[in-house]
C-alpha cells in the first residue's frame, strides 16, 4: 500500500515539528468538550503480540495524555479505542476481530466514539482490505511505520475527513524524541533497534516491522541514563534480534559493546534483552553476559524446532548441535542461567522423527519454561505455499504430548528452589493482592511474598517457602539495597 493513500506525506522531521501543533489542536477540543459537558474525554489502548507492541503502546499513551485524554482499561468508559496489533500468531487475529465485533455494537450506542486500528496487522495489504470492506465502522488505520505521524491522523479523523486509512510500505530511519509512558517506573522497556532481516519461512515480522536497523549506541545510553536519573532499576532491551544489533551502524558497535556501555550506567541495577537469533550469539557476547555485573543471566533462546531438517526449511540458518554447543558454553561461564524458549510445533513436513529429536532437545536443555505454538500459515510468508501442511489434529496431539514432558520438568525445576534464599527486584503488587508483592530473580524466576510498598524498587533477599508450578512464594529476609 502507497504510503499517500490519503494524506500527503511530510518527511520524518516535518512530522515531529508538526506533532506538537496537531497535539494542540486536539487538546483544544478535548477541552472544549470538557467545558460543555464537564467530564475528560477518556481512551483505551488494547496491545497484543509482543514487547515491541507494548513499548509503541507506551508512545501512544504519551501522546494521547498530551492530547488531554484520560487513559482507562474499560471500553464503555471510552471516546478513542485503539487497537494495537499482532501479526505473527492466528490467535491473535482472531482476538481483534472478535473485538472490532463487540465494539460495533457499543458504537452503536455511542456514534461518537473514535475506533483506530494499528499495528502490524495493518501492514498486510490484505487485512486492511478486509478491514475496509467489513469493518467500516473503523474510523483510523495505521501501521507500524507511521506510528510517528498518529496526531496528525486523529486530527484528520476527528475533524470529519472521513475513515482514515494510511500505511507506509517502507521503514523509513530511525526517529529519535518519541517520547513514552511507561507502564512501571521500576522497569523500561527500550529499543535499541527496529526491524529484522532474517526472513524465517514462517515469519511475518520483515514484512510488518520492516528491514534491520539499530539505533545510535551514544542515544540508547542518554534514553537509559534519563531514566536511571528517574528511579529505573531494570531495563529490557528490545529487537527482534538484539544480537545483531550494530550492524547497520557508520560506528562500528556491537550488542556485547552495548550491554557494557549500559552497565556502566549509575543507578541501575539490572539490565535484560530480548530477543536473542542462536546464528547470531559470539563467544565475546557469552563473555559479556557473564562479567558485566548488570546484565542478568538469563538468556530466551529461541530454539523452534529440534531437529535439523525442520531448522532448514525454517531457514533459522543454525543447527540442533550448534544451538546446544551455545548453551554449554554460556553454562560453563553461568552456571544459574535462566533458559526459555519459543517452540512451533506442526510445521509444514514435520515428521514424527522430527518432532521427536524437539522433544529430546527439550530435555537436554532443561528450560524454564516455553513458550509452545501451533504452526499457523502466515499469508505472504514462503511457508505460506509449503504443500506438506501438517494436519491440525497431529499438531494439537503433539504439543500435548510436549507439554506433558516439559510442565513437570519446569516444576521439578521450581521445587529445588525450596529452602534457598534468592535476590530479586521488587517490581510491583501481584495481580492478586494488595499485601502480596512480586518480583524477579536475576534468572527470570516470578517470585512473590508479603510486604509493604516502600519495598517496590528495591533489591531484597526472600527466601522460598513455597514453589509452585511456575513461580515461586517466599518470605522477606532483607534489603540489598
Amino acid at each position: 500500500m502507497s504510503k499517500r493513500e490519503t494524506l500527503n506525506i511530510e518527511s520524518m522531521e516535518t512530522i515531529l515539528e508538526n506533532n506538537d501543533e496537531h497535539i494542540r489542536n486536539i487538546r483544544n477540543l478535548n477541552e472544549a468538550h470538557y467545558t460543555e459537558l464537564q467530564h475528560r474525554k477518556k481512551a483505551i489502548i488494547v496491545t497484543y503480540g509482543c514487547q515491541m507492541n507494548e513499548h509503541d503502546s507506551e508512545k501512544l499513551n504519551a501522546m494521547l495524555v498530551d492530547m488531554g485524554y484520560e487513559i482507562t482499561k474499560k471500553f464503555d468508559d471510552s471516546d478513542l479505542i485503539i487497537f494495537n496489533t499482532c501479526a505473527v500468531r492466528e490467535n491473535a487475529e482472531f482476538k481483534v476481530y472478535g473485538n472490532l465485533g463487540h465494539v460495533k455494537k457499543l458504537k452503536e450506542k455511542k456514534p461518537d466514539l473514535t475506533l483506530a486500528v494499528c499495528g502490524c496487522m495493518m501492514q498486510q495489504p490484505h487485512i486492511v482490505a478486509e478491514i475496509k470492506k467489513k469493518y467500516k465502522y473503523v474510523d483510523l488505520v495505521f501501521g507500524t511505520h507511521n506510528l510517528i505521524n498518529f496526531p496528525s491522523l486523529l486530527e484528520a479523523t476527528l475533524t470529519g475527513k472521513g475513515q482514515v486509512v494510511e500505511v507506509w510500505d517502507t521503514e523509513g530511519d530511525v526517529i529519535e524524541g518519541m517520547r513514552s509512558n511507561r507502564k512501571k517506573e521500576v522497569k523500561a522497556y527500550v529499543n535499541i533497534m527496529f526491524g529484522c532481516d532474517n526472513f524465517c519461512t514462517y515469519c511475518i515480522v520483515p514484512y510488518t516491522r520492516g528491514r534491520e536497523r539499530s539505533r545510535k549506541l551514544e542515544d540508547i545510553v542518554e534514553e537509559i541514563r534519563s531514566l536511571a536519573l528517574n528511579g529505573t532499576k531494570e531495563v529490557m532491551l528490545l529487537g527482534q534480534n538484539v544480537n545483531s544489533y550494530g550492524k547497520t551502524l557508520e560506528n562500528p558497535a556491537d550488542f556485547a559493546d552495548l550491554l557494557l556501555a549500559v552497565n556502566a550506567i549509575e543507578g541501575l541495577e539490572r539490565i535484560r534483552f530480548m530477543t536473542s537469533h542462536p546464528k547470531d550469539i559470539s563467544q565475546k557476547l557469552i563473555e559479556t553476559m557473564a562479567t558485566a555485573d548488570k546484565v542478568c543471566e538469563y538468556l530466551h533462546l529461541p530454539v523452534q524446532a529440534g531437529s535439523n531438517s525442520v531448522l532448514k526449511r525454517m531457514n533459522r540458518r543454525y543447527t540442533r548441535e550448534q544451538y546446544l554447543d551455545i548453551l554449554e558454553r554460556a553454562r560453563g561461564l553461568m552456571p544459574e542461567l535462566g533458559v526459555t524458549t519459543d517452540i512451533i510445533m506442526g510445521f509444514p513436513g514435520e515428521t514424527d522423527e522430527d518432532f521427536a529429536e524437539t522433544v529430546d532437545i527439550v530435555k537436554r536443555v532443561g528450560y524454564d519454561s516455553a513458550f509452545t505454538y501451533l504452526y499457523s500459515i502466515r499469508t505472504g510468508t514462503p511457508a505460506a505455499k509449503f504443500e506438506d501442511q501438517v494436519p491440525e489434529d497431529v499438531k494439537h496431539a503433539r504439543i500435548t504430548e510436549l507439554l506433558s514432558i516439559l510442565n513437570p520438568m519446569v516444576e521439578e525445576k521450581m521445587h529445588s528452589y525450596e529452602g534457598k534464599s534468592v535476590e530479586i527486584l521488587v517490581e510491583d503488587f501481584s495481580k492478586s493482592s494488595k499485601a502480596v508483592l512480586m518480583g524477579r530473580t536475576r534468572n527470570n524466576l516470578t517470585v512473590t511474598f508479603e510486604g509493604d510498598a516502600e519495598l517496590i524498587g528495591k533489591l531484597v533477599m526472600v527466601k522460598i517457602t513455597k514453589p509452585k508450578k511456575f513461580s515461586l512464594f517466599g518470605e522477606f529476609e532483607s534489603v540489598v539495597r
